[in-house]
């Protein structure tokens, strides 16, 4: 068989598709509405029949005739994309197109030599429910191009993956059993349009099913509700597409529900007051028009929305009963700023795939309720539906809890013109671009933004409407910029491609780029101040990322014009593979054996792929908090940034510790109004006692909400008073005696000091601390030796960093001692007795160019305390290293850690935003972060001590003025070496290492963008030191 011409050709991309309309549901009574199953709709979700071919020459050709019989085919789910169900490969790519390198594919045609179809059959008896009214079949997501026949009988054609296809099937059903057949193609012409950074289904991956319609039916229905503006006052529009005639009866009342298991109940429509009511005649179309009063208007901050109910009637019975969710909101472009409800709104935002780990795209409402559900528990109030329109719930469920959306049209041609310079102009590099001024594409893209825009039109929740993604710029989205603001004035029109091509400026209301840094964008603003501007994409967030996050938020509260961005992204793509030991893993690009793929460049997400938020999300909640609260000894002055949210809203908390260990507890109220600021005093006093006191208020939600619990907290902010002096205050605190007695034993290579409980032992072959024995237990199962490295996170990959920082690689791994082999005592420089303890120094040659040394002073007490002093002379031309300190390499049962410093997530020098000082307990083994491809992770910082202890108690205290910390089960070296967590050694060791300073992980993007210089280690002196003590504990 060969590629049909509409599979092909661009400017076929539909064939007897109905119109695009809205996304309303149909009841036939109200009381089917409240038990949320509609008689008008039959699901044909569920097992369908199956063939596959990998390229059109091997399908089977006729089996949409009634008498090809199919029953003996393999089962297939619907929805689900093939390749999650054992046909094809997923393959993860994200810029190139798939088949680049590997078929010789013309710019807009279709692959032919591979290019898997997909074939399915639908056995299916109508429901008695549907007899005598028209019939339709509804396609709410098919990748990437479909053929659809009803007993044999050709139906219709259609491409857009990401909006329904719907089609008439009411003059070819017949009475008995009917046969649907699907013929799915993974690539049509139409994927040149669709080149997005995910992983490359096809399939049926929403759902199906056949709807009813009598002689009296509301097609599609567009709702308006705009304040006036007093914004006290609102007007509602409602106009629709009836087919047939009747009057139709809408009423207005606050929407209610409850949320109780996972689970959306509305309230009884009729209990609920009503606030407005009419009765309309409706001859081929629908309008109804009124002044509602005393509204209340929706924002993230308070959704409020109201239910308007159309109750379609013809001789007094009710033919149709639809409910549509309301929100009045004004958004609008004034003075230079968007603004929601008359004020300047800043979007706190993520983008989003419609990704999960074991049915990829595949929409699942319950992924959709914890999204959103966890979005607002951190602070994040926008969404861009990046880089098409997501499934429809999702958007009634933001509506419903309060997120801004910027839908995007399912356009992204991001392949076609990558090689391209910001505003070419070269017409033979223009030649390739997709769409551009090209007019055969005109048509398809049009088709595009018209299907997002009819099926979404009434979702409050919708601010900007994008125009897709990474296509360049030109014509064609200019056209479909103007065709949207013909439809809709009350929304603005989103395009980043803008920024790479100057052609037509107008299609963009607003200035967007990507990953551009804090400092550029204020520099752009200053040059540029006719548009507000967003970043639709920034901090990006693979791996262990998000760094310096906090630059932007204050570019937020200092340039007006700037307002807000959307991190890339929200969760990780990744798919649950078995590995090859049998355990289970989540695996990205090249996992597969597919080829081409572009790695673990999917796992961008603050979400793992199955969900649980990454620790990054700590410093997310933080950095979005809508209330900053500037914490002193006797005051916190709260800066409210809310715009419509006054702060005794919630309750207000302080909580006081002291050396980690909470004191005291009050709560207070406030009353600072939206936008503005103001001091209050604290109920608890800061005590002037000896210690350190950590006070940390924090506001909380008063009572439950749909997202989160009573108690749950909105914002904080903390303080830091006295000090905690790393001898006195530890000792007390944990109880170390330092009575005891210490004996220095010598011999040519070993030097030992043993004290009452303990003894260590230093050697001369292996350079440094090899045994640290406290009552009767060795701990050191190595050498303690410096260290200077940090596993690479993806960012330096991006960056060079391993090639940049090679060096202290080398010197980390390669250390030795000033002799080297040929004279194994020479690094000892001394061993003496000192004031009542031994100290023992320890000199080492760096293998760098240009050479290096570093010294250990070794001091034991009789306690069992040791104290090490590292030190560098520093050699300018060497630059900053990764890391500074030492690395302890301990029995693997020490895998208990209990540490005060921050925390409770991991922590870096640019990552520190929404961590508290505190005390917090975890295993070495899960602060191996699991970032999809293993790197840097779990580490601490601001530590005062940190105890690393076996099941009994038994182990090490470290502690010292504040130091970084990182327990795992791997060194550096191994965690990088590794591609895949299962790659990683099964766990011999507990590995500690403390340091001075570690570079900070970046995340302006992650090709490129280094670490902030900030974030570096300062080597601009002479020398360069780092003193901690650990002892032993029981």
């Amino acid at each position: 068989m060969k590629l049909p011409e509409r599979v092909t050709n661009p400017q076929i991309f539909a064939e007897n598709r109905l119109n695009a309309h809205s996304d309303h549901r149909i009841y036939a009574s109200e009381a089917e509405y409240l038990k949320g199953k509609s008689s008008f709709y039959h699901s044909l979700n569920g097992m369908w029949k199956f063939a596959y071919a990998p390229n059109p020459h091997m399908a089977p050709e006729g089996f949409e005739k009634t008498e090809y019989c199919c029953r003996n085919w393999p089962d297939i789910p619907v929805p689900a994309h093939i390749q999650m169900e054992g046909y094809d490969t997923p393959q993860y790519i994200n810029v190139e197109y798939p088949w680049k390198g590997v078929q010789d594919v013309k710019t807009g045609q279709a692959p032919e030599e591979f290019n898997p179809v997909a074939s399915y059959v639908k056995y299916f008896h109508l429901p008695e429910s549907f007899a005598g009214q028209r019939v339709f079949l509804s396609l709410q997501g098919v990748e990437q191009a479909v053929e659809i026949w009803l007993n044999g009988r050709y139906i219709g054609y259609g491409e857009d993956s990401f909006t329904p296809s719907e089609y008439e099937l009411t003059g070819h059903l017949q009475a008995g059993e009917n046969k649907l057949a699907l013929r799915v193609y993974k690539w049509s012409s139409a994927a040149w349009l669709e080149d997005q950074d995910f992983f490359r289904f096809s399939g049926i991956f929403r759902e199906v099913y056949l709807y009813a319609a009598g002689d009296l039916h509301l097609y599609d229905v567009k709702i308006t509700a705009q304040p006036a503006p007093d914004f006290k006052t609102g007007k509602l529009t409602v106009s629709g597409e009836v087919w047939g005639s009747g009057q139709a009866r809408l009423s207005l009342r606050r929407y209610a529900f409850d949320f109780y298991d996972g689970r959306i109940a509305e309230k009884v429509p009729v209990d609920l007051p009503l606030i407005w009511q009419e009765s309309v005649s409706c001859v081929g179309n629908l309008q109804a028009e009124a002044e509602i009063k005393d509204i209340a208007l929706w924002s993230a901050e308070a959704p409020n929305l109201y239910l308007l109910t159309l109750e379609l009637e013809r001789d007094g019975q009710v033919a149709e009963y639809i409910p549509q969710l309301v929100g009045f909101r004004q958004f609008e472009l004034d003075g230079g700023l968007m603004k929601l409800n008359g004020q300047r709104i800043v979007f706190h935002g993520t983008n989003r795939h419609e990704f999960g780990c074991d049915r990829g795209r595949v929409p699942v409402e319950a992924d959709m309720l914890r999204d959103v559900i966890t979005m607002k528990r951190n602070n994040i109030n926008a969404v861009r539906t990046s880089h098409y329109p997501n499934s429809s719930p999702f958007y009634r469920l933001c509506d419903i809890f309060g997120l801004y959306l910027i839908d995007e049209t399912n356009l992204e041609t991001h392949g076609t013109w990558r090689t391209m310079a910001k505003n070419e102009k070269d017409e033979e590099k223009l030649k390739n671009v997709l769409p551009d001024n090209k007019p055969e594409w005109l048509p398809a893209v049009l088709d595009r933004v018209s299907s997002m825009y009819q099926r979404d039109k009434n979702h409050p929740a919708i601010l900007l409407w994008s125009m897709g993604n990474e296509s360049y710029g030109g014509k064609n989205i200019f056209e479909m910029s103007q065709w949207i603001r013909r439809q809709d004035d009350t929304r603005l029109v989103h395009y980043e491609g803008t920024a790479h091509d100057d052609r037509y400026p107008d299609t963009s209301d607003i200035y967007s780029q990507m990953y551009t840094s804090a400092d550029r964008v204020r520099e752009f603003l200053q040059e540029h101040s006719d548009k507000p501007f967003i970043l639709c994409e920034y901090t990006h967030a693979m791996g262990n990322s998000n760094g310096a996050m906090d630059k932007y938020i204050r570019l937020s509260e200092e340039c007006p014009a700037y307002q807000g961005g959307f991190i890339w992204d929200y969760v990780d793509q990744a798919v649950r593979t078995r590995n090859p030991f049998g355990g289970e893993y989540l695996a990205y690009g090249g996992a597969h054996r597919e080829r081409p793929h572009d790695g673990n460049f999917s796992g961008n997400g603050i979400v793992f792929a199955d969900r649980t938020p990454t620790p990054k999300m700590q410093a997310v909640k933080y950095n979005y908090q809508n209330f900053r609260l500037v914490v002193s000894e006797t005051k916190v002055k709260i800066i409210n940034k809310s715009l419509f949210t006054c702060s005794d809203q919630y309750q207000a908390v302080e909580r006081l510790y002291r050396n980690g260990c909470l004191t005291a507890v009050k709560t207070f109220e406030t009353k600072v109004l939206p936008l503005t600021e103001a001091s209050v005093p604290l109920p608890l006093p800061v005590p002037k006692a000896d210690g350190e006191y950590t006070v940390i208020v924090a506001l909380e939600l008063k009572e439950d909400t749909v997202w989160a619990r009573a108690g749950h907290e909105v914002a904080f902010g903390q303080a830091v008073f006295g000090s905690f002096r790393e001898i006195d205050d530890c000792r007390a605190q944990l109880r170390i005696d330092r009575q005891g007695e210490l004996r220095l034993i010598k011999s040519r290579f070993n030097i030992g000091v043993r004290g009452d409980h303990f003894s260590v032992l230093f050697s001369g072959g292996q350079g440094g601390l090899v045994s640290y024995r406290y009552g009767g237990r060795e701990m050191l199962k190595e050498a303690v030796l410096p260290n200077f490295w940090r596993a690479p996170v993806d960012n330096d990959y991006g960056n060079a960093m391993p090639q940049r920082y090679g060096q202290w690689k080398l010197a980390s791994q390669y250390i030795m001692t000033k002799g080297g082999l040929d004279d194994l005592t020479s690094g000892l420089v001394s061993a003496e007795e000192k004031d009542g303890r031994m100290e023992i120094v320890y000199r080492y040659i760096l293998p760098t160019r240009p050479a290096a040394t570093c010294d250990v002073v070794w001091q034991i007490w009789a306690d069992g305390t040791v104290e090490a002093e590292l030190s560098y002379e520093v050699v300018p031309e060497l630059g900053d290293m990764p890391e500074f300190g030492l690395m302890f390499r301990l029995y693997p049962e020490y895998d208990r850690l209990t540490w005060y410093g921050l925390g409770p997530e991991e922590s870096y020098a640019d990552r520190m935003a929404g961590a508290k000082l505190g005390i917090y307990q975890n295993r070495a083994a899960e602060n191996m972060t699991p970032y999809l491809r293993p790197q840097e992770s779990g580490a601490k910082q601001e530590v005062r001590y940190a105890l690393v202890q076996n099941q009994s108690g038994g182990g090490l205290c470290f502690f010292g003025q504040p130091f970084g910390l990182s327990v795992t089960p791997y060194t550096p070296h191994e965690v990088e070496n590794a591609r895949h967590t299962f790659e990683l050694p099964r766990t011999y060791q507990t590995v500690v290492r403390v340091f001075a300073g570690q570079m900070g992980v970046g995340g302006d993007d992650s090709w490129g963008a280094k670490t902030h210089p900030e974030y570096l280690l300062d080597v601009s002196g002479r020398r360069k030191s780092f003193r901690i003590r650990f002892c032993g504990w029981e």
